[in-house]
């Protein structure tokens, strides 16, 4: 235990150092800006961002190229057949470029989360487009019989895709991105005094309700409420625009169900905490739904 936690404490200055790295912002807001604005929030969107499976798609993805790639690299130091790493690598190159598609998605969504979270993720993808070069000259070494130098090649690749798997995991489990952003604070299980009924009107308004942001609008007569924190990158929903029952995020368009919080279109793979509402004196009460 003291060893692993040596070691996480030697990798950690890596990802701050990078995090400092004011020098990345220009291009990398540049390609932010170009992604989003290549992908309107739609079907398309929704299929990268991984609206569909309930969580972001782009980490199941990597697990294809890491996992192919490092079989070919077990393969060549155990002495196994010289075809199948060669299939196993050019497997991986395939499978890079719609991990490389899905993950440009979560990370331009992922800007408005800090400086920091943009700078690590532009040195990631850098690092993988690297590893992908290394990957695509090792298997173009190894048809052409430089089998030596293709493996060489491959190892280095290895190395630098350790590096951005690192950097990858700094984001997702140290920074949150994709991450449900209301996991951790899903609102009252009892009911629980939220306001005065005469203060929601049809206006989205933000609350606080004991520690958990909340959203009350008046929908066809009855007052409706969810979580304002949007579980896809945490922006305030309150600030969003009313469509019929739902709500549609400023930030990146996702819009959840008023009433029971489902999505429905992404980028959102979240649903949002709901409420059941009540108003008892004048005064409106709040209990979590069950979750979905």
């Amino acid at each position: 235990m003291a060893m692993a936690q040596s070691e996480a404490t030697k990798a950690r200055p890596l990802a701050r150092a990078i995090e400092g790295a004011a020098a990345l912002d220009p291009a990398s807001k540049a390609v932010g800006k170009a992604v989003r604005g290549a992908l309107d929030p739609g079907p398309v969107k929704d299929a990268l961002s991984g609206t569909w499976l309930g969580h972001s798609l782009h980490p199941l993805l990597t697990d294809a190229v890491v996992g192919t790639w490092l079989s070919a690299l077990l393969l060549d130091a155990t002495g196994g057949d010289e075809g199948a790493s060669e299939r196993l690598i050019a497997a991986g190159v395939v499978c890079a470029v719609p991990t490389a598609v899905t993950g440009a998605t979560d990370w331009a969504d992922a800007e408005p989360k800090s400086d920091g979270v943009r700078r690590v993720g532009a040195v990631h993808a850098l690092g993988n487009v690297g590893a992908l070069a290394l990957q695509i000259a090792s298997l173009t070494a190894r048809r052409r019989g430089a089998r030596k130098r293709g493996v060489a090649l491959s190892l280095v690749a290895g190395g630098l895709l350790g590096m951005t798997g690192y950097l990858g995991g700094h984001l997702s489990f140290s920074r949150g991105v994709t991450v449900d952003q209301t996991l951790f604070d899903a609102g009252a299980e009892e009911w629980t005094d939220a306001a005065a009924a005469a203060d929601v009107s049809r206006q989205p308004t933000a609350i606080v309700v004991g520690d958990t942001p909340v959203l009350l609008v008046r929908v066809n007569g009855s007052v409706a409420a969810v979580h304002d924190r949007c579980s896809h990158r945490g922006c305030s929903l309150s600030e969003g625009t009313l469509d019929g029952d739902a709500i549609q995020c400023a930030c990146h368009g996702s819009r959840f169900n008023l009433r029971d919080g489902h999505v429905e279109r992404g980028p959102a793979s979240a649903p949002q905490p709901a409420f059941d509402v009540r108003e008892r004196a004048g005064r409106i009460e709040l209990q979590r739904k069950p979750a979905q």
